[in-house]
């Protein structure tokens, strides 16, 4: 049973008799409180017995962490315990490989760890082989070991300078969470127009947070807090078009990144791309935690990317040659739907875990870890099978 109503308190009692009088085994409740945390003895069985919480503030909230630690990329996705990560980039005059080949690509960083396994220009999926040339504007997926991401982001993006000045535009829950995970990191000033908001932002936040009353679409307050100086502005009102107008201002008055949060689909669709540098939507990002749980097989983690029409699939192997589809064969035996990719394989546990970029006669051995790009999320099904 997965609750989630508007009110944390119908999801609670959802969970509850769900569980109790149902005997349901697992229970998912979307809880927007930070009060409430995964593991407290009210939320276990003898509670109101939730197994697993979703925050849909705190996956947002991360989300953006990962774009401000690495500004160059549009999407930051981890796999297996922090192991492994692909990364969407858009190419940039004075990358390193931009002008080149995906295979030169290769030949010049041999001991980086990375595979790109999708090559997007104008919305349009380019086959991503050895010949395929990065030029500028491409969308560039890229499979990589955690260690070397900033090596591949600086390959693909010139390197730009660690976010050290942040601009908020609504001080909401995302707002509140993020200012507050910033503390310590970047210079950070909030915007918020309602004045009792402002207060209470202001009597959680470090006297170091700058709380501002006003409208993150007006052009003068923008100018006097130099939001051309700013690394980072971030529209997270809960309201799209005020995020977009807010973002594309702050864009044209000199912000390096600007990024908007956007709940309507067709309208992220319309800007990512344009002059909002990342369109942001809540719902995928919660999407994809919900779906790691809800996955047939085993399935350890599954992302939504390109606003859900593409999937990144992270599969446990299991068994051995006579009962699963994988173990004991070779990456070119394994019948993947077409387009689909294996992008690498995460082999061990913890420290001792390796990031290996699978070759045709690589065999794949039981509880190895799959991480697979999937362009078409209606082929996700039959990915499913190959680990059941």
């Amino acid at each position: 049973v997965i609750a989630c109503a508007a009110a944390d308190e119908a999801n609670l009692v959802v969970c509850k008799i769900a569980h109790d009088v149902f005997n349901v085994p697992t229970t998912i409740a979307r809880l927007r409180s930070p009060e409430f945390v995964e593991g407290d003895e009210l939320l276990g069985r003898s509670g109101f017995a939730v197994d697993t919480v979703i925050c849909p503030e705190e996956s947002v909230t991360r989300y953006i962490h990962k774009l401000i630690s690495y500004p160059e990329a549009l999407q930051v996705v981890e796999f297996s315990q922090q192991r492994a990560a692909l990364i969407v980039v858009r190419a940039a005059a004075g990358g390193a490989v931009v002008g080149h080949t995906i295979g030169e690509m290769r030949e010049r960083f041999p001991q980086a760890d990375m595979r790109v396994v999708a090559l997007y220009r104008l919305d349009t999926e380019m086959e991503a082989a050895p010949g395929a040339r990065i030029l500028p504007g491409d969308e560039v997926f890229v499979l990589a070991d955690m260690r070397h991401i900033r090596q591949v982001l600086g390959a693909i993006h010139p390197v730009d300078k660690p976010v050290q000045r942040v601009m908020i535009a609504g001080g909401g829950r995302v707002g509140l969470r993020l200012a507050r995970s910033l503390v310590g990191q970047c210079e950070v000033k909030i915007i918020e127009r309602d004045r009792v908001r402002c207060e209470y932002l202001a009597s959680q936040l470090p006297s170091d947070v700058l709380v501002l009353q006003g409208d993150g679409a007006d052009e003068d307050l923008l100018f006097d807090e130099g939001v051309g100086e700013m690394d980072m502005f971030l529209a997270l009102t809960s309201d799209d078009e005020d995020n977009i107008l807010s973002a594309m201002l702050a864009k044209r008055m000199g912000a390096n990144r600007v990024l908007s949060l956007i709940n309507r689909r067709a309208y992220a669709d319309m800007m990512q791309g344009s002059t909002i540098d990342i369109a942001v939507s809540p719902a995928q990002t919660v999407i994809g935690e919900l779906l790691a749980h809800l996955r047939r097989g085993d399935v350890a983690a599954i992302h939504s990317l390109r606003r859900g029409a593409a999937e990144a699939f992270e599969g446990i192997a299991r068994g051995d040659v006579k009962t699963s589809k994988l173990v004991g064969r070779r990456v070119d035996e394994v019948k993947l739907p077409q387009g689909a990719r294996l992008g690498a394989i995460v082999r061990g546990e913890g420290k001792d875990s390796q990031v290996l970029m699978p070759h045709h006669d690589t065999l794949i051995v039981a509880d190895d870890h799959l991480i697979i790009f999937i362009p078409d999320k209606r082929q996700v099904r039959d990915v499913e099978r190959l680990f059941q």
